[in-house]
């Protein structure tokens, strides 16, 4: 097993479950000096796609789950890690009980556009289904996004 940084829509506990069934949730936790951010507007079908990049005053919410190598290979392709769109790279998770070495999908594409509101509110919703702190979702559902058009 692999442990493995959530910060999107894979925060959703439900969601995990169907897409890697055999990987339990580890524990939550903080990516510090990094912030989650969106980038590669091009490659989404609805706005920019989340991502994190570095960031010494920022932080990010994550849930870590224990990675069975079956379940690694199916989540990059939810990920399309396997198209190159996203790549892996470790990261520190602190937690209540000390820091985590995991990894975790990051963006191959420059940072910059809107997400949707849609994808804003699947990520929010994800992170209060993870106890994401109420300040921290609140947040997410305060971002700026895409217009519709409409």
């Amino acid at each position: 097993m692999t442990l493995y940084a959530a910060y999107g829509t894979n925060l959703d506990p439900a969601q995990m479950s169907d897409r890697c069934p055999h990987s339990p949730l580890h524990t939550t936790g903080w990516l510090t000096g990094w912030r989650l951010t969106f980038g590669g507007e091009e490659h989404g079908w609805d706005g920019a796609l989340p991502t994190i990049v570095e960031d010494p005053i920022d932080q990010v919410f994550v849930a870590v789950y224990d990675v069975t190598p079956e379940d690694e290979t199916a989540l990059d392709g939810w990920e399309s890690a396997d198209t190159g769109l996203y790549r892996k790279t470790k990261v520190r998770v602190s937690t209540m009980n000390g820091e985590l070495l995991v990894w975790a999908y990051v963006l191959d594409a420059y940072e910059g556009g809107l997400p949707s509101a849609s994808l804003l509110g699947l990520l929010a919703n994800a992170a209060e289904a993870a106890d994401a702190p109420v300040d921290y979702v609140a947040g997410l559902r305060r971002r700026t996004c895409r217009s519709t058009g409409l």
